[in-house]
């Protein structure tokens, strides 16, 4: 019997170890309380149930601590549906927003580009505006210069460097100048390099020559007897009324001859008729078939000569392969006297244009 009672109690301490040293999760376990019945006596109960209430503590009801622990750092509070709602609109406002920004800023550089192909004018058309205005108002015109040719450069930077080159030949008050009388200054290469062009005049009716024309050939005669290496152009088409078959350069050259000229030294362009054309045809004979020539003397009347070295200046110009590498030079010139002679800007306004490839606006303006 008294084996039995220990067995007992030992069975209960064992349980009652148990219950201490399992994981404190949450229970609603109550002091364990042995309710078995027994047929052993009541004394021996008794002392059972005392032993276990007394080595079996009260459970307390708490979460279990690491469970609480990862609950708190593994889930997050849900965003309710209305701030759901409001954070949507904020991020459609800013696209939207940034949307509208770039779509002014592109309408403002397509409105910019429109308005400055709409300003922007053809080359031709400031090119006229810039010649005639010097040529109707002279010196006032001078301070409206820089501005068309800025505007030149914007629309065509190539014209924009040789116009402005053209103006300053033009607008300078040394164009010209010295004009020597009856013959070449000295100073000149007396070699084929040089080449003095004489300009023609409009013959007579029938074809002869007017005093004019003869005055210049005689100031030609005497300045390629100065410089007896150098070639000399006669520049001038058939402006006969009644003979189509003669021109101004073919009566120069007969006439050169005929005072003791060598015929190898005379070039003849026959089909201009103007000083424009004379500038165009003169250079297309020199440029690709007498390729010594570099340097200019001009030959005409004296209140021709300003015009004459202005066009001749912009051919060159105009014909450089590249602004600055002019072929071709004026580099002097020799004149017959004629009193009362004008020189008229208006004219170089229409030979320039003409060089320019407007030969219509030309004749207009003239």
């Amino acid at each position: 019997m008294k084996k039995v009672v220990l067995c007992r109690t030992a069975i209960c301490f064992i349980a009652a170890v148990l219950l201490l040293f399992l994981p404190g999760c949450e229970t609603s376990a109550k002091p364990t309380e042995v309710t078995t019945k027994t047929v052993m006596g009541a004394e021996t109960f008794a002392l059972c149930s005392e032993t276990v209430k007394a080595d079996v503590p009260e459970t307390v009801t708490e979460p279990c601590s690491q469970t609480a622990a990862y609950t708190e750092t593994a889930v997050t509070e849900a965003p309710t549906e209305s701030e759901t709602e409001a954070a949507t609109e904020g991020m459609t406002e800013a696209v939207t927003e940034k949307e509208t920004e770039t779509a002014a800023e592109t309408r403002t550089e397509t409105e910019a580009l429109t308005e400055a192909a709409v300003v922007r004018r053809e080359a031709k058309d400031i090119v006229e505006e810039l010649v005639v205005d010097y040529a109707e108002h002279g010196s006032s015109a001078l301070k409206r210069i820089p501005g068309l040719i800025g505007e030149l450069y914007e629309t065509d930077a190539n014209l924009g460097v040789r116009f402005e080159k053209i103006m300053d030949i033009w607008t300078s008050p040394d164009l010209g100048k010295p004009i020597n009388y009856g013959v070449l200054p000295d100073g000149l290469p007396d070699t084929d390099e040089l080449c003095i062009v004489v300009l023609g005049y409009t013959l007579e009716k029938d074809g002869s020559m007017k005093d004019e024309l003869i005055g210049r050939l005689n100031v030609a005669l005497r300045s390629a007897e100065k410089y007896p290496n150098a070639y000399i152009l006669c520049s001038g088409g058939g402006t006969a009324r009644n003979d189509k078959t003669v021109t101004e350069a073919s009566q120069m050259a007969a006439w050169l001859k005929d005072h003791g000229v060598d015929p190898k030294r005379i070039i003849v362009e026959d089909t201009s008729n103007s000083t424009c054309q004379n500038a165009v045809f003169a250079y297309d004979v020199l440029l690709y078939r007498y390729y010594s020539v570099k340097k200019l003397a001009i030959v005409s009347s004296d209140y021709h000569i300003p015009a004459a070295t202005l066009i001749f200046s912009a051919e060159s110009v105009l014909r450089a392969p590249v602004p600055g590498d002019e072929k071709l030079q004026v580099v002097s010139n020799a004149a017959y006297e004629v009193p009362g002679g004008v020189f008229r800007r208006i004219y170089c306004a229409s030979a320039l244009l003409g060089l320019f490839g407007e030969p219509e606006r030309a004749i207009e303006i003239e």
